[in-house]
């Protein structure tokens, strides 16, 4: 005898009665409950839940449950309903451990000397004198970056190409989004202004349009990254057959940066320096005010192109900071860890 949603059980003082076909019925219901039912049930409800990847930020998935009626639950065996839990861990586990095969070994060490230029902008100093040649340089101190040349060779060798053949000496740190990051290595043919003049060595990245590069969150302060949608290089530089992406930014803290996520491309880390990093986040920044943001909008609605050039001095360090050195430190012995300095 089957039950139907109309009946009702009949129940002994000490167990419920059924008849052997509704046992058959249930134990039938059971099997044929699978773990691909109960995730992709046509007549499913979603529930998202948070998948734990390391270096990556805490998105949410969904996943899909069954309409199953409450007499069904009630009839099916606790082993069922065991089953169905522990294939969902067994699949948040399947994920985490593809995420950590993320080769981040350090391969390369890099180091860059920041300072203050107090006189870049005073009235008596020579035309087209470089910020290398600063003559009242007051240094900040040595930042050194490990890079991930197994995960990302091309960018580590340029970024490497560019601080050896000292192409970033004598640059603008031109941009500080106080609380999330700063910028430099802005390009162009003015080294007195302070941009970068890319080396003929450099090889053509083609890691920018490898979605594996962007595996990497910008998830804790000391990040460097490979700029590509904060990019402040004119269009014009940009439009050129031998362009390259050289600048690049550096994530200041005090939390994640989320929004540079997917954008730009994580290839290395702050092994030391860190003090600088914080003490380049607090210089105080260039900020208009909100009627000059209106216009400024307005402007750029309209396509008026000194919008642009003019939103290019937002949030410029009212200080001129710029690389005073870099070059390369030798790595013994690519590490996890990070390396000590010689």
């Amino acid at each position: 005898m089957e039950v139907s949603e109309g009946q009702t059980l009949k129940h002994s003082p000490n167990n419920v009665m059924l008849s052997s076909s509704s046992t058959k019925a249930t134990s039938s219901m059971a099997d044929h409950v699978s773990l691909g039912n109960l995730h992709h049930h046509p007549n499913s409800q979603s529930s998202c839940f948070a998948t734990s990847k390391p270096n990556h930020d805490n998105t949410h998935k969904c996943n899909h449950s069954p309409k199953i009626p409450r007499r069904s639950l009630v009839l099916l065996p606790a082993s069922s309903l065991l089953l169905s839990a522990s294939s969902s861990f067994a699949i948040d586990n399947t994920n985490a451990s593809s995420s950590s095969t993320i080769d981040t070994t350090i391969t390369d060490r890099i180091f860059m000397d920041f300072s203050i230029c107090p006189s870049f902008f005073s009235n008596d100093r020579t035309l087209g004198a470089e910020l290398a040649t600063c003559p009242d340089s007051e240094p900040l101190g040595r930042v050194v970056f490990g890079l991930y040349g197994r995960l990302l060779p091309i960018t580590t060798a340029n970024f490497k190409t560019t601080c050896t053949t000292s192409a970033y000496r004598g640059t603008l740190v031109h941009k500080v989004l106080q609380g999330q990051f700063f910028a430099a290595g802005r390009q162009g043919s003015r080294r007195d202004k302070g941009v970068v003049q890319p080396p003929s060595k450099l090889v053509r990245n083609v890691e920018t349009v490898d979605p594996k590069a962007y595996q990497l969150r910008h998830a804790r302060p000391g990040t460097l990254s490979l700029c590509l949608e904060q990019n402040d290089d004119d269009d014009s530089i940009k439009l050129s057959p031998n362009y390259h992406n050289v600048e690049f930014l550096v994530t200041t803290g005090p939390g994640p940066c989320p929004e540079l996520d997917d954008q730009n491309i994580v290839f290395g880390t702050v092994l030391e320096g860190m003090d600088v990093i914080t003490s380049i986040a607090t210089i105080p920044t260039y900020k208009p005010g909100e009627r000059i943001q209106f216009f400024n909008d307005f402007a750029q609605l309209i396509g008026d192109e000194r919008a642009q050039s003019a939103r290019a001095m937002w949030d410029r360090p009212q200080k001129t900071v710029y690389i005073s050195g870099c070059g390369e430190l030798k790595v013994t012995k690519p590490s996890l860890s990070p390396p000590s300095l010689p």
